[in-house]
């Protein structure tokens, strides 16, 4: 028997923070530089006598980016704790952080006799323009976090709506599989049903729409358990999946579609039945998978509505999952149909439901 050890709590998810990680070298560059225009609007407010004064855009620079790179790093430091805190406190608290910060720096360039305003109208000037500063670039944090939340739900929403649409598809051309058992062998009929309750339970059991490569493998392979009673003998694979990580991420009924053309418009109709070949890379953050069937090179392509639904379906799936660099094609060679599919993917999985 194997123990089950208790699930530690799980530690508060930042991810859903609205303030994004600003110790990561892309948000530190974007606030260096929007800290850099500020100085510049600032230097170039002020009247100027004669020639730019370089001098004050130096040390005004040097003061800004102070108080900015301080401020990033606190507010990195933090993050956790402020995710922790309902949105509008931990904006207050990221706000008041700034000014405090901001004072602190213009007390220190007080001191050292770098500034030469009146200290009322110096701390003043520098609290309110700290405030104002803070306040617009956490509104604009918010208004980016929201938006990715709504672009999520909508993602998350379409991938659902096809993988619905796949999964009836799927279940009833396994049923008219079966169906064409019953009068020719009822016990390999019965099987076949046992397979396909295990098969459609496999396909409902993770709520995700990403699973790993070992489930995708195993679900193709009760399929195709459910069609060797009908084939028989005329159904060959030819498997080259070595290399494959199991915890590869796949989007869930990809590769069983894919048997499925193959084996309806490849081997079904042919009395000798012919050779399926499964093959699989990954290489340099790519994954690559194809399926062939044989075919008569002056045979008319099939474009059947169930074609266009299961290649269409996936195809779309891909699109929504790893955006523009991933595609499916179809072409025909040497005698042969290939379908082939290419996506990159990162390692471990990651579902595509989380945030």
């Amino acid at each position: 028997m194997h123990k089950t050890t208790p699930a530690a709590p799980p530690a508060p998810a930042t991810d859903d923070f609205f303030v994004p990680e600003l110790c990561q070298s892309e948000a530190l560059l974007a606030l260096v530089l929007l800290a850099e225009l500020l100085v510049l609007v600032l230097v170039l407010a002020e009247p100027m006598n004669g020639s730019f004064d370089w001098l004050r855009l130096a040390l005004t620079s040097l003061f800004v980016q102070w108080i900015v790179l301080l401020s990033a790093a606190l507010t990195c430091r933090l993050r956790p704790w402020l995710a922790r805190l309902p949105v509008a406190l931990a904006g207050v608290l990221c706000c008041l952080l700034v000014v405090l910060l901001t004072l602190l720096c213009t007390w220190i360039a007080d001191y050292y006799l770098l500034l030469d305003e009146p200290q009322a109208d110096l701390y003043l000037r520098h609290a309110l323009i700290a405030l104002i500063m803070s306040a617009l670039l956490l509104r604009y944090f918010y208004l980016q976090s929201q938006w990715r939340r709504q672009e999520q739900a909508e993602l998350r929403a379409r991938i659902e709506s096809l993988q619905a649409r796949i999964r009836p598809h799927f279940l009833f051309n396994s049923l008219n599989s079966i169906a064409s058992l019953v009068a020719v062998d009822p016990h390999k009929a019965e099987q076949a049903v046992l397979d396909l309750s295990d098969l459609f339970r496999a396909s409902l059991a993770r709520p995700g729409t990403l699973v790993p490569w070992r489930d995708e493998l195993a679900l193709a392979e009760r399929y195709l358990s459910i069609e060797r009673y009908r084939l028989g003998e005329r159904l060959q694979l030819h498997w080259d999946i070595a290399g494959v990580p199991d915890d590869l991420p796949i989007p869930q009924l990809t590769l069983q579609p894919l048997l499925e053309n193959a084996l309806i418009y490849g081997i079904q109709p042919r009395i000798e039945g012919g050779r399926v070949d499964i093959q699989a890379r990954y290489a340099d953050g790519q994954f690559s998978l194809c399926v062939s069937n044989p075919c008569d090179a002056d045979e008319v392509p099939t474009n059947s509505r169930g074609t266009r639904l299961a290649l269409g379906n996936i195809e779309a799936r891909l699109a929504a999952l790893f955006g523009p660099a991933a595609r499916l094609s179809q072409e025909r060679r040497d005698g042969r149909h290939f379908a082939c599919l290419r996506y990159p993917c990162a390692r471990p999985l990651q579902e595509a439901g989380a945030p």
